[in-house]
């Protein structure tokens, strides 16, 4: 039943409404990277008011975690210098990917493990989108032609429910909507990773935590 949902239509449908009611409410949108950003917080930046949030546990090794924050604070200075959206970064703590996806070590890349690693970041946002006055959050997360969009919307609108904060839902990647966030990657020089995030997307890919060192490096 998930999957007959046009995402991205839903989405089109609530941010029209958005702009018809002449109001600006309070977005906190889950960001991965800067990358994955760019063209999500284009969109999103004319109709809400926004707050972003890196928390993602599961980025591996610490130094790419690191990276990544970094590049996704440069980009919103960039983007926004008044400081209007406010980056919000949560203490990185892998234990808590790891605990989160004990016993799905050996899943296949976008098998239940991810999908463990989706609710662990949207749950997040979630609490503090609730415990901090948003009336929103979402996730660049389905900017991602490797994710589900059905997934993290079916989970998203779950968290709506017990949480009592309104889930946004989307479907990022539609409309050329990645291919735009290459465009704006480029034109940021912002540092693209070569892998998902976690331990395991980066040995699917051979990448080791040597490589990914020097993957760092090599694009600083």
């Amino acid at each position: 039943m998930a999957n007959a949902i046009n995402w991205y239509k839903e989405m089109e449908n609530t941010l029209s409404l958005l702009q018809q009611s002449n109001t600006r409410p309070k977005l906190l949108l889950h960001a991965c990277c800067g990358p994955c950003s760019s063209a999500v917080l284009e969109q999103l930046r004319k109709i809400f008011d926004l707050g972003v949030l890196y928390y993602n546990p599961n980025i591996w090794p610490e130094a790419e975690y690191h990276r990544r924050g970094k590049e996704l604070a440069r980009f919103l200075q960039q983007m926004e210098g008044d400081g209007t959206i406010e980056l919000i970064e949560l203490p990185y703590d892998s234990s808590e990917f790891y605990d989160a996806i004990t016993g799905l070590e050996d899943e296949p890349e976008r098998g239940n493990r991810c999908t463990v690693c989706y609710r662990l970041r949207l749950e997040q946002a979630a609490v503090y989108a609730s415990e901090h006055g948003y009336d929103w959050f979402c996730s660049t997360l389905s900017i991602s032609p490797h994710k589900d969009a059905a997934r993290l919307n079916t989970i998203g609108l779950e968290l709506e429910k017990k949480h009592n904060v309104k889930w946004l839902m989307s479907d990022f990647k539609k409309k050329e909507g990645y291919k735009r966030s290459l465009v704006l990657s480029e034109e940021h020089h912002l540092y693209r990773q070569e892998y998902c995030g976690c331990e395991y997307s980066a040995k699917a890919r051979g990448i080791d935590e040597t490589t990914a060192d020097s993957l760092i490096l090599q694009k600083k």
